[in-house]
């Protein structure tokens, strides 16, 4: 036991506290944030900073909203938490009450989770468990999509790509799934031959195995932010229905109008069987995710033996995350969303292109509310972040990628100096 009394907060925190990704005690420069105030972050010595990741994409009204506080401080005077085993609250009750009206039509069971990566699990025990109730307990293993990223638990893992992805120490522990190439096609454009035959060719051998496809529609989030055509997941559709799999869809980072439509898969007017949710779905203010499905498949599975499907976490449907969940997305509803995404594309492809012109840049790219600038060479990151903090902007690169998913209230000057930024750094610091 180490003696903290003489420490400063920042000596205290690099020597005992892991950050995501990191060593503890790791060389790299800690920002301290003493306050967030809309789409700005005000680290302790002063200084401010435009959030361009909305803190890895979940605040999407901004910081310190009033309405979500007034929801926090509401739920609190009531109660903060309640075990969900036998009992019920409104806040859930609301919650999953909206999620089943503005999600796809046929989506109208949810369990709540802690997180986006327990979400995952949920939505791959639920569909392994609905093929037990149905007869074929074989059917156990998942179809993914290489460059993929869908969580850090394990069954989550497992769907990541397995050798692009941040896993590859756990490969031998993992369950071996089955990995198809990433789509090629582009948004806007038919799927080609190329793309469907590899997933065809995946089902063909393997379908008396796999439970369900999962991918992260129209966009690849961790695993590479890479777009791709509307007219995959339809050609997903059809073949997880050919072919007797369930279709999941992991909409954890796209979901609640990121894309610019409300859920990515309206792209293509394709519904899932099982539909992640988290990440934006309380305003980032809280940990929360849901995990959707269809009547069909909860009445399989209530009906099945052991007739209840076999998960509970402890903290599942909390109250506090549930009530600012609910004012989070009927803010979302009620604010011109559509309009504010396509300003912010509008914005990032005139604020971004002209990265295109740089020596180190290899594309740029941008949809909805997300705007990414794809490097030739992986960056520093101990370096280049000081570097965008110089500039007056929180921008977390990884890899080859500079992205950006701002805040949806995120004004033209704000956005203007967050492209900038980007520009510069690049420009100047790429070869760090």
């Amino acid at each position: 036991m180490s003696d903290s009394t003489t420490l400063t907060a920042l000596e205290i925190d690099r020597q005992h506290i892991w950050h995501p990704y990191s060593a503890i005690g790791a060389p790299h420069k800690i920002f301290h944030v003493e306050s967030a105030q809309g789409c700005t972050l005000k680290l302790k010595d002063g200084t401010k900073l435009i959030d361009g990741m909305a803190s890895w994409w979940s605040v999407i009204h901004g910081y310190n909203h009033p309405t979500l506080n007034e929801a926090l401080k509401a739920q609190c005077d009531k109660m903060s938490h309640v075990m969900f085993g036998g009992l019920t609250h409104d806040p859930a009750i609301e919650l999953s009450k909206l999620l089943v009206e503005i999600s796809p039509q046929e989506l109208e069971a949810v369990f709540f989770a802690d997180s986006g990566s327990v979400a995952v699990e949920v939505a791959m025990k639920m569909a392994i468990q609905y093929w037990h109730d149905q007869g074929k307990p074989k059917k156990q293993r998942f179809i993914s999509l290489l460059n993929g990223y869908h969580g850090d638990t394990f069954a989550a893992m497992s769907v990541c790509d397995p050798i692009n992805g941040m896993h590859s120490l756990f490969s031998e522990t993992l369950t071996k799934q089955f990995f198809v190439p990433a789509p090629t096609s582009k948004p806007g454009e038919a799927c080609n031959e190329h793309d469907k035959q590899a997933l065809r060719a995946a089902l063909e051998n393997h379908h008396q195995d796999t439970a369900a496809i999962i991918m992260e529609p129209i966009v690849q989030g961790a695993g590479g932010m890479r777009f791709y055509s509307e007219s995959y997941l339809r050609e997903a559709r059809k073949l997880a229905d050919e072919f007797g799999v369930l279709l999941i869809f992991d909409e954890i980072a796209t979901g609640f109008g990121r894309t610019g439509k409300l859920f990515a898969c309206e792209h293509a007017e394709v519904t899932p069987d099982i539909l992640c949710l988290g990440k934006a779905i309380t305003g980032g203010y809280m940990t929360l995710a849901a995990t959707l499905t269809t009547r069909h498949i909860s009445d399989t599975i209530s009906s099945g033996n052991p007739g209840v499907f076999m998960h509970g976490p402890t903290f599942m449907a909390n109250p506090l995350a549930c009530a600012v969940a609910l004012a989070s997305v009927k803010q979302l509803l009620n604010s011109p969303w559509e309009d504010r995404l396509a300003n912010i594309e509008t914005k990032l492809k005139q604020g971004l292109s002209p990265c295109a012109k740089l020596d180190s840049v290899n594309e740029v790219r941008v949809l909805g509310g997300i705007g990414v600038v794809e490097l030739y060479e992986a960056v520093n990151m101990a370096e280049i972040q000081g570097r965008f903090v110089e500039q007056g902007v929180w921008v977390r690169p990884f890899g080859k990628l500079v992205y950006v998913m701002p805040p949806y209230i995120m004004s033209d000057d704000e956005l203007a100096k967050l492209c900038q930024a980007i520009h510069h750094v690049i420009k100047h610091y790429h070869q760090v």
